[in-house]
C-alpha cells in the first residue's frame, strides 16, 4: 500500500514540472517539504 507522505512527495514533483512557474514551483516545493514532514512523523 503506498503511504500518504509518498503520493504528497509525487504531487509536488509533479508540480515542479507544472508550465506556471512561480505558481507550481512554489507549490511544488511546499508540497514536497510537506510529504517528508509527513515522511518522519509517520515513518517508522
Amino acid at each position: 500500500m503506498v503511504r500518504l507522505s509518498t503520493m504528497v512527495m509525487l504531487a509536488g514533483i509533479v508540480l515542479l514540472f507544472v508550465p506556471i512557474p512561480p505558481i507550481a514551483t512554489i507549490l511544488g516545493v511546499i508540497t514536497l517539504v510537506i510529504g517528508a514532514v509527513l515522511r518522519l512523523v509517520t515513518g517508522k
